[in-house]
This record gives C-alpha cells, structure tokens and sequence, in this order.
C-alpha cells in the first residue's frame, strides 16, 4: 500500500486513531483511549479509507475486525509507531536525566580557573556525560558551532545569551620575578611601564593586544607598553614572566600559585580596576537539557 509523500503528514493523526482501533477492536475504547467520542472516531476511519481507496476494517453491530489491507497497514504502523515513541521518551529522558554528550567553548584562562578543578568530580558524580571540551582563545559561535555552552569573560558574552556569572571577578595585575625587578626596577605608577619590557598578549592569533587599562584619578588611563615577545595564551604570559622576560598583566588568580610560590610579585595593584566575572552561557532558559542544568548547577555551587 503506497500513500502519497504530500498526503502523509495530515494523514497521520488519522493513521494513530486507526492503530488504536485496531488495537482495541472497538470504536468505543478507542475514543476512550483517545479522549474522543466514537462518533469522531468513526468519522476519522471513514475518511483515510477513502483517501487510501481501501477499506480498512469490517464493522457491524457487534464487532469490528481488520480487513486483509487494514492488517497489512498495522503491519507497518506498529513498528513505526514504536520507533516514534522511543524517540520522543529519549527527547523526554534527555530533559530528565542528564546523559549523553555535553559540548563546551572556552578559553584556556577559565578552563584553568573554574573547570579544571572540579571536573573530575563532577565526572564522578555524572558517569553518565561525556564531556568535550574546546578551548581557544576565539570568542566562537556556539550554536553554529554545535555547543551547549560557552564559558567566557562577562564583556564577550554575546547578547541573546543567557548568562549566569561563575567565581569571582577577575582583576588583572601586573606580575614580574623578583629576578627581573632587581635588574629593572620595580614600576610605581602605570606611566613607569613604557620603560619596562612588557610581555604582551593578543585575544587570538593576529588579532588586537589585550589592552593594559588602570584607574588613575578616577579616570581610566590606557598605557601603550612595549616589548619584544607576545603569546596569545596567558600561561604562556606567566611562564614567561617566571623567567624573568619582563612584566605580564594576568588575571590574579590565574597566577595565584607562582604568587604563593614566590616566583612573581605583583604590582601597581591600587591602579588595576576591578574586574569581571566569567559567565557561563547558554541559548535558551527554558527546557533545559538535564545535561546542562547540572552543569550549570554543580559549577555555580563549586565557583561561588
């Protein structure tokens, strides 16, 4: 029995009304089942035999059977039918219970800083996600990109995106080695940087210096710093400054360790403006997927 393709979407309420008569063998239960009257059942019957050409069931007084074409059709509609019902209760169960893949953008700096030290237990407690991480320093189009979220400084995040604010604001410093400063001097105002060797950084590969911005009474002051080495990632910028290459502005808690460690020191901190938080960000608020809402959850406790 072949149907038209520009017939089979409206025919298909009429082919599940056929399937529960068929089930049922009654016209009443099957509106029973189907919250309709028996009239409307009936009615819905007669009209996708007539536009089948085929009469699909006998039906008297008493009792109603499949006819050799309305067996055939079931035949057909069972199976499909199943395969739909499936579909629809993964949709419900991803919306449910968190499993599957779960996509995220970032960059390295808040890959670092909030996601790296609770994945692990996060995995633990969700063994049934399997999480991809892309990180890059790009600001990406993550519905283009096939992401469920992004994790980004709050300035980048784009407009139509909900975002939900992680950890706390990221002030950046200037950092450099207690063996550079004792060759160099140590800066005392932002304006002492330009005759300094300034280790600078670009938001990805050619594309602009990340600006070296202080509060300087009450007005915010660009410094326009020098230098003869740029990384497009901040650990880069750190290490560097390990090393004694010169001076880095990173975010402080970036660089929490090698401060505690001894191996840089910061400096014209009453200059640094505060900072921002970074947002973790989504496309849609409502019917979240249960994989992303205990994303969310668990790194908005973990990073509070």
């Amino acid at each position: 029995m072949t149907i038209s393709p520009t017939h089979k979407p409206s025919m298909l309420p009429a082919l599940s009304v056929f399937a529960t008569v068929a089930r049922t063998l009654s016209f009443a239960k099957a509106g029973a089942d189907l919250r309709i009257s028996s009239a409307a059942v009936s009615k819905t019957i007669k009209q996708l035999e007539a536009a089948l050409g085929a009469r699909l069931l006998n039906r008297t007084t008493r009792s109603v059977s499949l006819t050799d074409a309305g067996s055939q059709l079931l035949k057909v509609l069972e199976p499909a039918f199943a395969s739909v019902d499936s579909a629809i209760d993964q949709v419900r169960s991803a919306y449910d219970q968190p499993g599957g893949e779960l996509r995220l953008n970032t960059s390295h700096v808040a890959y670092a800083t909030l996601i790296e030290p609770h994945l692990a237990e996060f995995l633990r407690q969700y063994p049934g996600l399997n999480v991809e991480i892309t990180i890059d320093n790009v600001l990406s189009d993550i519905v283009g990109g096939g992401y469920d979220a992004g994790l980004r400084l709050g300035h980048t995040v784009q407009q139509d995106m909900v975002g939900v604010p992680v950890g706390a604001r990221q002030q950046r410093v200037v950092v450099a080695s207690p063996g550079y400063l004792s060759r160099h001097g140590t800066p005392k105002t932002p304006q002492d940087l330009v005759s300094h060797k300034c280790i600078r950084q670009r938001l990805h590969t050619r594309g602009p210096f990340y600006e070296w911005q202080f509060r300087v009474d009450d007005k915010n002051v660009q410094i326009n710093v020098e230098g003869n080495v740029v990384f497009d990632e901040m650990r880069a910028a750190v290490n560097a400054a390990c090393d004694d290459a010169g001076l880095a502005y990173v975010f402080k808690q970036f660089a929490q360790k090698e401060l505690a460690q001894g191996r840089l020191t910061t400096m014209l901190e009453q200059y640094c403006p505060a900072g921002e938080p970074f947002y973790l960000y989504y496309p849609h608020r409502t019917q979240m997927p249960a994989k992303l809402r205990v994303f969310v959850d668990y790194f908005k406790d973990k990073c509070s």
